[in-house]
């Protein structure tokens, strides 16, 4: 058995070493004082001292590797053990191939697909709890309420006909 461990980042991306100040009050708003969730990346490790995640590319796989808690691009928040899993190297590795080619770069989504939707998948394939929900909050959230102002504004415009003489 081996842990799979989740890192936690502040989620914005500055130059490397930087946070966003703005980010991190949010951050600690929401998530330390009231418990919702905040702005955050996310990153899976598991076999050794690297971690997987998933970003924003034009083209090629949006998988990518970094070193364990210290992505460069983020403030690491927290780390956490979500579980043990007996899946071997061999087979971590077969998962992180097929996921490299089901996770393009170019279907990144702030809202709908990102690294925490990744790492969600990702712990599923290796049979451990997924990450805390307050992770993804606020993007699950923001995709909540696009679908509904995007459902809201095709059954209005479905049934303009209707409206056309009311004034």
């Amino acid at each position: 058995m081996v842990k799979v461990i989740l890192h936690v980042y502040h989620g914005t991306k500055c130059e490397p070493g930087q946070t966003s100040n703005t980010v991190m009050k949010v951050n600690r708003m929401f998530k330390d004082i009231m418990g919702i969730g905040g702005i955050f990346h996310s990153a899976v490790q598991v076999y050794g001292d690297v971690e997987w995640s998933f970003g924003f590319g034009k083209s090629g796989s949006g998988v990518f590797r970094s070193p364990a808690g210290k992505n460069s691009q983020y403030t690491h928040y927290e780390r956490i053990v979500l579980g043990e899993t007996d899946i071997s190297k061999n087979e971590v590795n077969h998962i992180l191939v097929e996921l490299i080619s089901e996770w393009p770069a170019a279907t990144y989504d702030l809202l709908a697909r990102n690294c925490n939707h990744f790492c969600n998948e990702l712990c599923g394939r290796f049979g451990v709890p997924k990450p805390p929900g307050w992770i993804n909050r606020f993007a699950n959230a923001g995709h909540a309420a696009t679908k509904t102002v995007v459902n809201t504004s095709s059954w209005v415009n479905s049934r303009s006909s209707v409206w056309d003489g009311v004034r």
